[in-house]
């Protein structure tokens, strides 16, 4: 399978009932969800399952939910269809994806990854009082550097960056809330489209500073093993594959740049022995926002989100 990635998603995939059918499906599936309860010291797969969805959307429980949706397909997976993580090129994850993204390739033990990402999330939550900060997309003729425009203009009034570079046609920027108030007007003058996201703090922005220094405390202490396939860093959109880094880059990854657009698109374009990059995209866990992402990043290759069991036996034969 050196031609596919699986890529994991991040926040705005949670749905309540997520994964239900794989853990009943999938012995293995199930084990996942046994071990994040166990984790965490609660329930957190009822609340997945049957809870609401304003209370799954909180950072603090969105965050190890989606990752324990993810590992549960990708341990059914191979449990099941014997389809390898490692035998992929790469993975890679949006934003909190990076860790399922982790766990899915043995760098992170999916307990660790849970109580990481509960902590993360609180800290994210924790480091912006709120009211204080505000997110919006960039929607329709805007890149990067379009984006990059705004911001600064924006930034006369607070500070604003560009958060999320998920493709052409979608920029996430963070920041204070006058910041990004200030961005959303300069970018209507320009032309483009700007919606306010409803969401709880201005993440992958200067303002998560206080969550980065709670992380890289945590990260500290976790055990961090060399993953079996390269993991494509966030802020580089590049792979990485030493403890060491993975730590310092998944710190600098709460107050840095999603780079999403620039890692599929590297993806896609590495070559391996057979002369090609990543032609397929495997989108494995909660929902398929990725995969709409992989086909305006690289219109060539092939995405397939893996949400049921019948998406997962229909990739499996898929490789025969």
């Amino acid at each position: 399978m050196s031609r596919i990635a699986f890529i994991f998603p991040g926040q705005g995939s949670q749905a309540i009932g997520m994964g239900k059918e794989l853990a009943d499906a999938f012995p293995a599936a199930k084990a996942v969800f046994d071990e994040v309860d166990a984790a965490l010291g609660e329930k957190l797969s009822t609340l997945i399952w049957g809870g609401s969805i304003e209370e799954l959307t909180l950072t603090a429980n969105a965050q190890p939910a989606l990752m324990a949706v993810s590992l549960a397909a990708s341990r059914a997976l191979e449990t099941a269809f014997g389809v390898k993580i490692s035998t992929a090129a790469f993975v890679a994850g949006h934003s909190l994806g990076e860790y399922s993204a982790l766990a899915a390739a043995g760098a992170l033990s999916v307990a660790d990854a849970a109580k990481l990402l509960r902590k993360r999330g609180r800290a994210m939550q924790a480091a912006a009082p709120a009211g204080t900060g505000a997110m919006a997309a960039l929607i329709g003729k805007v890149d990067v550097e379009v984006a990059e425009i705004i911001a600064l203009e924006g930034s006369a009034a607070g500070t604003v960056v560009v958060a999320n570079d998920n493709n052409v046609g979608n920029v996430v920027i963070s920041g204070s809330k006058a910041g990004v108030e200030a961005a959303i007007a300069v970018a209507k003058a320009k032309g483009v489209k700007a919606i306010s996201l409803p969401v709880s703090a201005p993440f992958h922005s200067p303002l998560m500073a206080p969550a980065a220094v709670e992380m890289e405390q945590a990260l500290a202490a976790a055990t961090i093993k060399t993953p079996v396939v390269p993991v494509v860093a966030n802020v580089t959109a590049r792979p990485i594959s030493e403890p060491a880094d993975i730590r310092r880059l998944l710190v600098e990854q709460v107050t840095g740049r999603v780079r999403w657009r620039e890692s599929i698109q590297w993806m896609a374009l590495t070559t391996d022995q057979n002369g090609g990059g990543v032609m397929k995209f495997v989108e494995t866990g909660a929902g398929k926002q990725l995969s709409g992402m992989v086909k305006r990043n690289a219109p060539e290759a092939e995405a397939v989100a893996l949400n049921l069991p019948a998406d997962l036996e229909a990739f499996a034969k898929s490789l025969n």
